[in-house]
């Protein structure tokens, strides 16, 4: 006798309710906050007013302090970059067993709080005139803290964005063979720094530009060292203007804002193209 056998029924579509849901959480979280700030900052008592925008760049101590913080965050990013890029290599080219010990000395920072991190920064100060008065290093203590240009910001964001970019290298450069990479370049006729340069960084490029971007947002919104230490980058001058201009501060932290997520988009968009472009060729 044939057996029966019923018609297999088309797979009902699972309707993933809960993502619509968790988005919806996410962008009310997000941007009921910046709506409400925006309006903050339009809202006058004789009407609507986009005077803290317009005024901006107008204002005292806006465009230097702005200057001064991409500055330093350019500054900062080169030197972390330098110091840790040749590290990573060598240690995955030459000395694999001292992995643990540069992980350990990169994510220190962690456990100690800018506001330690900065009263340590306040002691070496203070040290230095007293002991160094008569000696040549006694103007590397007045040069780092100009003003101008305050170099002692620089070492103190590299200590602080230490983690986030040796994170940021170290899983870029795990998802690749460094080492054979390096000695294909060779056999081929590359020196060192020609395999490096042009073999290994090419494929660090999205982990270069993941360290560069946390970089430079920890730069932009970074505010107890530089206040502690007497200095006005752009953070504390959002705040020293949200004392006298409520309107202008809050305009200011939303065009801060924004900023940052059109150089995460940015940062996303290029290594969508990269990973494209890799995958077609």
């Amino acid at each position: 006798m044939a057996q029966l056998t019923t018609p297999a029924r088309p797979a009902r579509r699972n309707v993933r309710w809960w993502r619509g849901a968790v988005l919806l959480i996410a962008g009310v979280y997000f941007v009921v906050p910046l709506a409400a700030s925006f309006w903050f900052s339009i809202d006058d008592p004789q009407g609507i007013s986009f005077s803290a925008y317009t005024g901006l760049l107008s204002a005292p101590g806006f465009l230097d302090s702005l200057w001064l913080t991409l500055g330093l965050a350019v500054v900062t990013v080169v030197v972390l970059l330098l110091l840790l890029v040749p590290a990573l290599i060598s240690v995955r080219l030459g000395a694999p067993k001292l992995r643990p010990v540069i992980d350990v000395l990169c994510t220190l920072p962690l456990v100690v709080p800018p506001v330690a991190l900065t009263a340590g920064l306040i002691g070496v100060l203070r040290w230095g005139p007293d002991y160094l008065m008569d000696t040549p290093f006694f103007q590397t203590f007045v040069f780092i803290q100009d003003p101008d240009f305050p170099l002692v910001l620089v070492i103190a964001y590299v200590l602080m964005a230490l983690p986030l970019a040796y994170r940021a290298l170290d899983a870029g450069l795990r998802s690749m063979d460094v080492r054979t990479l390096v000695e294909a370049a060779r056999n081929c006729g590359a020196s060192w720094p020609r395999a490096v340069i042009t073999v290994v960084l090419p494929n660090l490029r999205g982990a270069l530009l993941n360290a560069s971007f946390l970089t430079l947002a920890l730069v932009l919104g970074e505010f107890t060292t530089a206040s502690i230490l007497g200095f006005q980058p752009f953070p504390v001058w959002i705040y020293s203007v949200g004392n006298s201009q409520a309107h202008m501060s809050v305009a200011v932290s939303i065009l801060s804002l924004l900023l940052t997520w059109l150089l995460l988009l940015l940062l996303a968009t290029a290594g969508r193209e990269r990973h494209a472009k890799t995958a077609t060729s």
